[in-house]
């Protein structure tokens, strides 16, 4: 449980440094949209590119199912038995999303969070080895 609760608490690092991301966000495209108009206004260009760069570092859809993820494990850790398969797909889970916003993050504190957070994971996934 004290590893699930570390898990929480690099989310909500994680979490509180999205705002810097978004800014990087805001930063890259004003640049783009400087040299896209510098060459010839094209809205539908300007466009896309925003559509680009929103897919390409927004990670508010990876923290939602990161935090769905770990209260559903809160739940499943309440049952007497028969969870640890369950238990081992929600681990996996989490580490895709984790691994998500790892690529994703170009911002040094969300990057060390998700370091914390592959050890949290880790360490949980050595307890579910050693309670099956």
């Amino acid at each position: 449980l004290q590893n699930i609760e570390s898990l929480t608490a690099t989310l909500e690092t994680i979490e509180s440094h999205s705002d810097a991301l978004e800014g990087q966000i805001k930063n890259d495209l004003t640049r783009r949209f400087q040299e896209l108009v510098a060459d010839n206004y094209d809205e539908n260009r300007i466009l896309a590119e925003t559509a680009v760069l929103l897919m390409k570092y927004s990670i508010g859809e990876e923290t939602v199912r990161m935090r769905s993820h770990i209260e559903q494990f809160r739940r499943y850790m309440g049952e007497k038995t028969g969870v640890g398969k369950k238990l081992d797909f929600i681990c996996q889970e989490l580490n895709r999303e984790i691994n998500t916003i790892g690529s994703k993050s170009n911002i040094v504190e969300i990057n060390q969070a998700v370091v914390e957070a592959k050890d949290a994971l880790e360490k949980i996934r050595e307890q579910l080895r050693n309670v099956e």
